[in-house]
C-alpha cells in the first residue's frame, strides 16, 4: 500500500472517532496537507507533513506508517510521528489551561435545579421592604 485516503488515515491513526467526523475536518479546512487545503479524498504518503486541529489543539505530525483499519492505541500512535514543536506547545496550551481555565468553561448548561431555583429566588427578592408583590407604583 503506497498510499490512503487522507480521511480514513485520520481515523486509522485515532485522531479522529469516525470517518464521517475526519471527512468534515478535512472539508473545514482543519486539516492541512504540506500546509495547503485538502479534500478528504486526497491520498497521503509516509513522509507527508499534517497540520491537524482538533478543537484547540494542534497537532504537527509526519506521516510514519499507512493503515485502513483503526486499531489500538498503541498502533495508532506508529502511523504518526509528532513533532517537538508541536508537542511542547500543545503542552504549553495545557499548563495555561490548567492555571487559568476558561470562565465560560465553568458555566453549566441548562435549567437549575429547584434548590438553585430557589437560592436564586432568594438572593434576588427584596426582604426588608416585602417586594413580593406588596409594591406601590404609584408612589
Amino acid at each position: 500500500m503506497d498510499s490512503i485516503r487522507i480521511d480514513k488515515w485520520l481515523w486509522a491513526a485515532r485522531f479522529f472517532k469516525t470517518r464521517s467526523v475526519a471527512q468534515e475536518a478535512v472539508g473545514l479546512g482543519r486539516v492541512l496537507l504540506g500546509g495547503a487545503r485538502v479534500k478528504a479524498s486526497r491520498d497521503v504518503k509516509v513522509g507527508d507533513k499534517l497540520e491537524i486541529r482538533r478543537g484547540d489543539e494542534v497537532f504537527t505530525v509526519y506521516v510514519e506508517g499507512l493503515s485502513s483499519t483503526r486499531g489500538p492505541a498503541p498502533v495508532a500512535q506508529k502511523l504518526y510521528r509528532e513533532t517537538d514543536e508541536s508537542r511542547a506547545a500543545r503542552e504549553a496550551q495545557a499548563a495555561r489551561r490548567k492555571m487559568a481555565p476558561e470562565p465560560a468553561m465553568t458555566i453549566r448548561g441548562g435549567r437549575p435545579t429547584k434548590a438553585e431555583g430557589r437560592a436564586l429566588r432568594r438572593a434576588t427578592s427584596w426582604d426588608d421592604e416585602g417586594f413580593e408583590g406588596d409594591f406601590d407604583w404609584e408612589d
